[in-house]
């Protein structure tokens, strides 16, 4: 009798344990809840995902003492899988500009310069301001002159951030041109000229869907045949997540791995990033407050809450929508990080302007961005 009483007390601690365990594996995973959210706006996109091509990495984020701790939930994320990045590639070119302008004593952000055979003398600062407020291509074109091809690969891959592949300019005809034009700065002292840089052939990715869609503008034809994106620049779900950790919780990486910036334009680079296009001087009817924030407020063009902080870059192009994004509620002390791409191309026709945008693609990543900090929230109270 004794040693039934006590296989039946071990078996009923047992079955307490597993339940409790069970509850908390329901709980502890907020990505998963809002995905099985009934919400049209998220249902119709999850239902499809295979046909959206959606990738989304979720991160708690834990604060003990000086130590943060980051717990990342994912959905489909897969660096195999290609989709195109479009703009989100500004987001490591404005850090690495900040980088090499650090190893370098005699220029600043402020330091006018202007890229040999153009007019525009401008700032770095004027350029990176311009990158987060309203996503601006000829900006990206200035860095990515600056920096070059193999040096911003061969940076990003020396700190740990290894799928990710640049190897063009946006919007422009020389978009693929392996040379970079010197760039000439006029300091106080005198006038210095940055050499150009020759760059490595770009090799092709060996990516899953890389030839997309059934056709492609050129011009005013269609090519009926699938479009090539092999040389296109790359920037998986997983790398770019990995660069904003970097930036916004540098001291939780080793020395090597993070990006070598003063505490000066460290400071210049979270504003630049949060900073709304109103009060960059943009025309605040033309550049909303959510212009380029996707999450929780892209499908409305109302005013942002002074205590919502969203630090990110966004991305379209093709059909794809991308954002990442470090979203701090500084009233209710809540904060988190999420990418997300999706793939709203319905005629599967590239370069015709014909996307679901509005329709699909942002309403789908504003209310992916609301249901999870309603999660963060829910779990404050």
């Amino acid at each position: 009798m004794k040693t039934y009483l006590n296989s039946f007390i071990l078996l009923l601690f047992a079955s307490l344990i597993i339940s409790c365990g069970d509850k908390k594996n329901k709980t502890e995973d907020p990505l998963k809840t809002v995905l099985k959210s009934d919400n049209p706006l998220i249902k119709k996109v999850v239902d499809s995902a295979d046909a959206y091509e959606v990738q989304i990495l979720f991160s708690t984020i834990n604060r003990k003492e000086d130590n943060v701790e980051f717990t990342d939930y994912k959905f489909r994320v897969n660096d195999s899988n290609y989709f195109y990045p479009a703009s989100s590639v500004k987001f490591p070119i404005a850090v690495l500009t900040l980088e090499k302008l650090n190893r370098d004593n005699r220029l600043n952000i402020k330091t006018p310069f202007s890229v040999e055979g153009d007019s525009v003398e401008t700032t770095f600062e004027k350029e990176i301001n311009k990158i987060f407020a309203v996503s601006d291509n000829d900006a990206y074109n200035r860095l990515f002159e600056f920096l070059g091809k193999d040096y911003i690969n061969k940076s990003l891959h020396e700190k740990g951030i290894s799928s990710v592949r640049i190897s063009h300019r946006l919007s422009t005809d020389n978009a693929y041109e392996l040379d970079t034009k010197p760039l000439i700065f006029n300091t106080e002292d005198s006038i210095i000229k940055v050499p150009g840089t020759k760059n490595s052939a770009i090799k092709k990715l060996a990516l899953n869907n890389i030839q997309k869609g059934i056709g492609y503008t050129e011009g005013d034809s269609i090519i009926n045949q699938p479009m090539d994106f092999s040389l296109k620049n790359y920037l998986p779900i997983n790398s770019l997540h990995d660069i904003m950790k970097r930036v916004i919780f540098p001291e939780s990486f080793s020395a090597e791995k993070q990006f070598s910036l003063s505490n000066t334009d460290r400071e210049f680079l979270l504003k630049s990033m949060s900073t709304l296009p109103k009060d960059q001087g943009y025309d605040p009817k033309e550049y909303y407050d959510s212009y380029v924030k996707l999450f929780m407020y892209g499908d409305k063009k109302t005013t942002i809450p002074e205590h919502i902080k969203i630090y990110n870059k966004v991305g379209f192009a093709y059909g794809y929508l991308t954002d990442c994004s470090y979203i701090h509620d500084t009233k209710n002390d809540i904060e988190f990080i999420v990418t997300a791409t999706i793939h709203v191309n319905k005629n599967k026709i590239y370069n015709d302007g014909i996307y679901e945008y509005d329709e699909v693609g942002i309403p789908f990543l504003a209310e992916l961005g609301r249901q999870l900090y309603n999660t963060q929230k829910t779990n404050k109270k």
